[in-house]
């Protein structure tokens, strides 16, 4: 009778051992999944998020295929993952109604960055400067998940590049021509010293880096002939004191 017990007491601890681990590893799957799902969403905000941005630049249908096409997957790979999801199979078919509509767009609308203006302000020019950049980070990422081919990746990556080059002169350029203007020719010099080295250290060849790098080229020529002619003044100047001081040391004493 007491084996009887013991054992029957053995065989619920097993059974309640077994039903636990059954049920951690539910959890933990469950656990893994929501991370899983969550790691989408976060995909599918970013998108959105860059999808806004692009008011802010150039028009460009490619960019935004692409942006549509990874919110599609994320939303795909969420329904796989948790098919029981609120809305989820509503939010794939908007997702691939869009990205057809931007296919469409892509095939019909050229990529254009002529009528690109910088806005003066400087908050804007940050945002559109991290903008560009996320940009490139998901191009990167869409690629080495074999969702985005080299070809494509490497012209629209070259664009963000030249955008983001471009920026980064003419800011700095600006800088350098209200610094000559305000007769801060060092300042003015530094600025445009640093324009100048990142044009030349580019990898992006366009007519537009060709044509800054003799304007920045000839302004630090300009600065450089100011500099000259400024010190040239503070030092007739300086020999101008002291001839004066000379003179006064030197000059016949009054007798009292």
């Amino acid at each position: 009778m007491v084996a009887i017990i013991v054992g029957l007491i053995i065989a619920l601890i097993v059974i309640v051992v077994v039903v636990t681990s059954i049920q951690q590893h539910k959890e933990k799957i469950e656990a893994e999944k929501r991370i899983k799902v969550a790691k989408q969403k976060a995909i599918i905000d970013e998108s959105e998020e860059l999808i806004l941005h692009l008011a802010n630049l150039p028009s460009n249908p490619n960019i935004q295929q692409i942006l549509n096409r990874r919110s599609l997957n994320a939303a795909k790979n969420m329904q796989e993952l948790m098919p029981e999801v609120k809305g989820i199979k509503k939010r794939v078919q908007e997702l691939a109604t869009r990205l057809k509509a931007s296919q469409d767009l892509a095939n019909t609308q050229e990529t254009t960055d002529e009528n690109f203006t910088l806005p003066d302000n400087e908050q804007q020019l940050v945002s559109i400067l991290q903008c560009i950049k996320k940009l490139r980070v998901v191009l990167k990422s869409e690629q080495s998940k074999g969702a985005l081919d080299a070809q494509t990746f490497t012209g629209e990556d070259n664009k963000l590049a030249a955008m983001q080059l471009k920026i980064n002169i003419e800011s700095l350029v600006k800088r350098g021509t209200q610094a000559f203007n305000k007769n801060m020719l060092g300042s003015a010099r530094q600025y445009l010293e640093k324009a100048l080295q990142s044009l030349s250290s580019s990898t992006v060849r366009s007519d537009y880096v060709s044509a800054k790098q003799a304007e920045v080229t000839q302004q630090l020529e300009e600065i450089t002939d100011a500099l000259k002619h400024t010190n040239a003044k503070d030092a007739a100047k300086k020999a101008k004191s002291e001839e004066n001081e000379l003179d006064l040391l030197f000059q016949p004493k009054k007798k009292w």
